[in-house]
């Protein structure tokens, strides 16, 4: 299990997980960023299954600008992770 929690956030359809609900050893900082005009800009995650390597999985947003504060270091998954 990559997260769990019952305590997520819903952004655009997407669930932000809060940082410690992450499992530390399937996650790896990558190098990518990107920029999101409200929420500012996006660190991501590489995510590892089994020894597999899903690249930029999983994105967080270190310093959120003020209109997305409540997801600061909140951790949300995409490219094939299920999250239910």
């Amino acid at each position: 299990m990559l997260a769990e929690s019952d305590e997520t956030i819903v952004i655009e359809g997407n669930q932000y997980f809060p940082p410690d609900s992450i499992n530390r050893e399937s996650v790896r900082k990558s190098s990518t960023h990107t920029t999101c005009p409200w929420k500012g800009q996006a660190s991501y995650y590489d995510v590892i299954v089994n020894g597999d390597t899903n690249k930029d999985a999983a994105w967080f947003y270190p310093e959120p600008k003020d209109a997305a504060k409540e997801i600061k270091g909140y951790v949300a998954f995409w490219k094939g992770v299920t999250v239910g």
